[in-house]
């Protein structure tokens, strides 16, 4: 979920090819999610081997990742590590939101309901450790690398743009922004028609970037006020303040100028301020990683895949071939000027 900044931020549409031969930091357990989310049966239940294991991330992940790499996008997956404490609560709320809407997804199958059961189940996605486990294991087999983060995915992934490691971070939330990510994509992993909930209407997903430094300047503020807007309206880190939206948030700071500021001029309390400041400002990061591209692995894959968890040998080797065009050209180019 994130921090919701939406209405005073603006992006801008952008096709797949714009970020060819470019890295991209993919926030993980954003995208996975995304993946349970979204790929499943009409009636909501999600893909699965013959042992009743979920497999809709592992298709999301194969498939979406050789999309993006047919782009011509370098794509690297950032996995969370262990939360902030401030973080427990809304954890917490989450996995309640799941638990109820799971409840609401059987009773809509119970009452035949395909089109509301579906749109319950995709609120019921867990991810656990096995998923995060084999997604990465995926990834290897792939050759695509992936960065253990020691705390938020989205922090990490933002470093790395800060350091200019790769070009951008891609999520689907805004924290990237406060985090200091300069360049922010979004709908990267589900681009393509998707369905309005509730009616029989599709609608065009196409990426967008988002640069920071151009929100900032339109907005007229810096990257720490940013941050305050994001605290007074409520992040994964604590529940904002009342009857203050973004609009109402960004007039405050530009008149005011800090928190601080308003909190002495308005009756408003705002727990722990410094500490979530600190969680986006000078965020727990690692220098110690790794981005190295390897040869995908033929054989890995398809016992994995297809002999394991039941995909289609011939819609992976397909996506194989894919693969085998990217190697001739890794083969022909130095990394740094892969594509």
């Amino acid at each position: 979920m994130g921090v919701d900044i939406s209405d005073i931020i603006e992006s801008k549409e952008i096709d797949m090819g714009n970020l060819k031969n470019q890295s991209i930091a993919i926030d993980g357990y954003n995208t996975l999610y995304q993946f349970l989310s979204i790929i499943r049966q009409p009636d909501g239940t999600p893909l699965m081997d013959d042992k009743g294991r979920i497999t809709s991330h592992l298709s999301g992940i194969f498939y979406r990742t050789v999309n993006m790499m047919e782009s011509g996008i370098k794509p690297i997956y950032v996995f969370d590590g262990k939360p902030p404490e401030l973080k427990q609560k809304t954890i917490s709320q989450r996995i309640e939101k799941r638990r109820a809407s799971e409840e609401e997804w059987k009773k809509a199958l119970e009452m035949g309901d395909v089109e509301k059961a579906r749109l319950y189940a995709q609120g019921s996605s867990r991810l656990t450790k096995d998923m995060v486990d084999d997604s990465k294991k995926l990834l290897e087999l792939m050759g695509v690398p992936w960065v253990q983060a020691p705390s938020e995915g989205e922090a990490q992934a933002a470093y790395m743009a800060m350091k200019g490691d790769v070009y951008a971070s891609a999520s689907q939330d805004f924290d990237s922004l406060l985090f200091g990510a300069p360049r922010l994509v979004r709908n990267l992993t589900i681009t393509g028609k998707r369905k309005i909930p509730r009616k029989n209407i599709y609608r065009e997903i196409k990426p967008e970037l988002i640069v920071l430094d151009e929100i900032l300047k339109n907005l007229g503020i810096n990257r720490e006020q940013l941050v305050d807007i994001g605290i007074l309206i409520g992040t994964d880190f604590n529940e904002g303040v009342k009857n203050i939206g973004p609009k109402k948030a960004l007039k405050y700071i530009k008149e005011y100028g800090s928190i601080e500021n308003l909190m002495r001029e308005k009756s408003i309390v705002i727990d722990n301020l410094d500490e979530i400041r600190k969680i986006f400002l000078r965020p727990d990061v690692t220098e110690n990683y790794r981005v190295e591209w390897k040869d995908y692995d033929e054989n890995g894959l398809m016992e994995f895949m297809v002999h394991e968890h039941n995909f289609s040998e011939e819609r992976i080797r397909g996506a194989i071939e894919k693969l085998k065009v990217f190697k001739k050209v890794r083969s022909q180019k130095n990394i740094d000027q892969w594509f």
